[in-house]
């Protein structure tokens, strides 16, 4: 997620609650209608008068509202089980891969006294992969990658703070500078190795910002990166229909991301309504996904953004409006892989294209078709790409000094 989505957090909410609200109106107007009183007898009675009348039609609104609120969510998996099974069992994408075994889990301390969880898979002298993952999602975005490669690489994920089970930093600061700090921390448990970093979205920003902080890592700790579906300056301008979201950055999105903060648990309740509904799920597919993705995938991605912390979320996307690494691309003196969505509308290819051409020697790979979901939808090309890219890296990295 970057800091545009705020606006669709909140017409989704504020839609929940129109469904919501508009389903108990018609329920009472259906039930208010619905008892007459008998002067006769001296007595009221309830008579719904169910047919082919506007009674009825009260109470059928009500009705498929309350479904809708309660149940949308199961229609629309319905709905695009329908029309992807073929699909999605000729791609063979029916479950993502996880795997739990070998596991070394890792708690490591930050400077504000919060830590961070770290988790390492496969072979323990194995060349090292850092995988940082996007805004609103945590390490299980990369339960592909490490089926996919966790047998030939040293795999290390982690969850950016106040997202899966790290902790929410103390002082609430979610600078990229900070995060940059959290994964040179990361990065040392490689130990006197060097390693790959790939980072997605706001993965990617924080990998290029630890370049600008810590130059000195470049070529001797770290071989080499990997930038998936990112930009390099503040997404608000490498989006779809930039221009108006920047435009409206300063009036609307700001005050937004303020107004989450100070409700967060009115925004956490509008989340899970949307979810439930179903809504959350289409815009999951409308942002992240190009046609070839299964429902697991969409609804792991959609339950993860439910997850997480409204305010941990508004935070981090003021972290992301100041960012820029516009200046730190051509210092950058290690391979580097870019790798983009042919139809992003999140991050999209322009701002990929421009990465390439100012990092020096940067590859560029474009997945297609694919969105801002693409290491997930076209996860088998993408995990190829990731280790050949890793295996070329390390054959020519020279050994690491001791760290």
């Amino acid at each position: 997620m970057i800091p545009t989505s705020i606006l669709r957090t909140w017409f989704l909410g504020l839609f929940s609650f129109f469904l919501l609200g508009t389903a108990v109106y018609c329920s009472h107007r259906w039930y208010h209608h619905a008892w007459s009183y008998d002067f006769e007898h001296q007595r009221s009675y309830f008579d719904p008068h169910l047919g082919f009348n506007h009674l009825t039609l009260l109470l059928a609104i009500a009705v498929g509202l309350f479904v809708w609120v309660l149940a949308g969510g199961l229609i629309v998996r319905a709905l695009f089980g329908a029309l992807a099974k073929a699909k999605s069992s000729a791609a063979g994408n029916s479950q993502t891969g996880r795997d739990r075994e070998g596991i070394v889990a890792s708690r490591l301390g930050r400077p504000d006294g919060s830590e961070l969880h770290v988790e390492s898979f496969g072979p323990e002298g194995a060349p090292v992969i850092v995988l940082t993952h996007g805004w609103g999602c945590d390490r299980t975005e990369w339960d592909y990658l490490k089926k996919d490669l966790g047998n030939r690489f040293r795999l290390i994920v982690w969850d950016l703070p106040g997202l899966g089970r790290s902790a929410q930093p103390v002082n609430k600061d979610y600078r990229l500078e900070n995060l940059a700090g959290d994964l040179h921390t990361v990065l040392g448990l490689a130990g006197n190795r060097p390693a790959v970093l790939v980072g997605h979205s706001i993965g990617g920003m924080i990998t290029l910002t630890f370049c600008r902080l810590f130059a000195q890592e470049l070529g001797s700790r770290v071989a080499g990166l990997a930038l998936v579906h990112t930009t390099y300056t503040n997404p608000v301008r490498t989006t779809s229909m930039a221009s108006m979201f920047t435009a409206l950055e300063r009036p609307l999105i700001v005050p937004l991301l303020h107004v989450t903060i100070a409700l967060a648990p009115l925004v956490w309740l509008m989340n899970w309504m949307s979810y439930l509904n179903g809504s959350s799920h289409l815009s999951s597919i409308g942002s992240g996904f190009a046609g070839h993705e299964t429902w697991e995938q969409v609804d792991h991605i959609t339950r993860l953004g439910i997850k997480a912390s409204p305010a941990v979320m508004a935070r981090g996307m003021f972290g992301m409006l100041a960012y820029d690494a516009t200046a730190t691309l051509k210092s950058i003196q290690v391979p580097a892989l870019i790798i983009a969505g042919d139809r992003d509308p999140v991050c999209k290819p322009v701002a990929s294209e421009r990465m390439r051409q100012d990092i020096p020697g940067a590859q560029l790979t474009p997945l297609s078709p694919a969105k801002h979901m693409g290491l997930i939808e076209q996860h088998k090309v993408f995990g190829a790409r990731i280790g050949e890219f890793a295996a070329a890296c390390f054959k020519s990295a020279p050994p690491a000094p001791g760290v």
